[in-house]
């Protein structure tokens, strides 16, 4: 069989990082589109020649001038199947792609969703245009939202966009709004609310909760809040709309665990409507809203939460972008009711 490797020469320019994968990530071609944890697997395959030798020590020092020659294996195929099931792009280019996602589309395959996902639908989508994420022909997922969420998603194509997108989700500077529809108005001058631990109010009127998320203790399949162990949580929610026991909020991540949005909503005594996990039994009144925004509400199927809204810097050609998605039609016809 054909060697399809492909091999990349560049020479060490002055004053090079004291660490030869730090000089090797500063000076290879960036049309090679590989991430620094890339060159350190290459580096750990005995796939890096310094001057004509094998080089496997990423700390090793490297001197300016000093040839390298990187041999990058082709992509491997997936072992994730590829299947043909429409998305809806809102961008794609070379390097990453915009997905609105539908509620009820797992994002990547697991126990008990080995197919029909994102994932599944994006290596079809793709095709040849993967080069390879970590050394394999995958989309590089750099967030999830829950399957029962929809909204947009960006998705890398690239080493390079996958290492770059990444770092901007790590240090929260990539922008994620949603919008969420739920039970209770989050008034800030509610004396309850200001009483729940973790929560708070900023400037404007924002709700901002922060806790520790960790599994629940006995649902493993749940998350739940803690002050004592579990990871860094930062929620800001503000109210946009309100009616007379429910309303509509624009909620802002800082950090992105899972499920926590819902979660800390719930924590706050305002579970948004439909989460059959962390919303508890509560209901609509008809004492309080109409017969149709009640029958809505109940057999609304799932949480009413979209990632309305996008930003990030593009990893490549550092242009800003973002991105809006429209209320689908589930959350667009309950919030129409809740209004009459």
């Amino acid at each position: 069989m054909a060697d399809l490797s492909t091999v990349v020469r560049f020479t060490i320019a002055e004053d090079p990082p004291a660490r030869l994968d730090k000089a090797l990530a500063r000076d290879v071609p960036e049309a090679a589109t590989l991430s620094r944890s890339r060159i350190a697997k290459l580096l750990a395959e005995g796939a890096v020649r310094v001057d004509g030798a094998v080089a496997t020590d990423a700390k090793a020092a490297i001197a300016q001038g000093a040839e390298i020659e990187i041999t990058v294996p082709q992509a491997a195929e997936s072992h994730i199947g590829a299947q043909e099931i429409p998305l809806d792009v809102v961008w794609e280019d070379h390097d990453l792609i915009v997905i609105d996602k539908p509620a009820g589309m797992v994002v990547h395959p697991a126990p008990g969703s080995p197919d029909g996902t994102l994932v599944n639908a994006l290596i079809h989508h793709c095709g040849e245009d993967l080069s390879g994420v970590g050394g394999a022909k995958r989309p590089g997922i750099v967030h999830r939202i829950d399957k029962d969420t929809s909204g947009l998603l960006v998705v890398a194509k690239t080493d390079r966009a996958h290492q770059g997108l990444a770092l901007q989700f790590e240090k929260h500077t990539a922008e994620r709004h949603y919008l969420a529809l739920c039970h209770g108005v989050p008034d800030p001058n509610d004396p309850r609310l200001r009483g729940v631990k973790g929560a708070s109010f900023e400037t404007g009127s924002v709700l901002r909760i922060q806790t520790l998320l960790g599994r629940h203790r006995t649902d493993r399949q749940r998350q739940a809040v803690s002050f004592e162990q579990g990871r860094h949580a930062v929620t800001r929610a503000k109210l946009v709309e309100a009616f007379a026991a429910s309303a509509l909020v624009e909620c802002r991540l800082e950090t992105g665990r899972t499920h926590q949005i819902r979660v800390h909503m719930s924590h706050v005594g305002h579970a948004l409507i439909g989460d059959p996990v962390y919303g508890g039994r509560r209901k609509l009144s008809e004492k309080t809203h109409s017969a149709k925004a009640v029958a809505l509400a109940a057999g609304f199927g799932r949480q009413a939460l979209h990632a309305a809204s996008l930003g990030f810097t593009h990893p490549a050609t550092g242009e800003k972008l973002r991105f809006e998605s429209p209320l689908p039609a589930d959350m667009a016809e309950l919030l129409a009711a809740l209004r009459g």
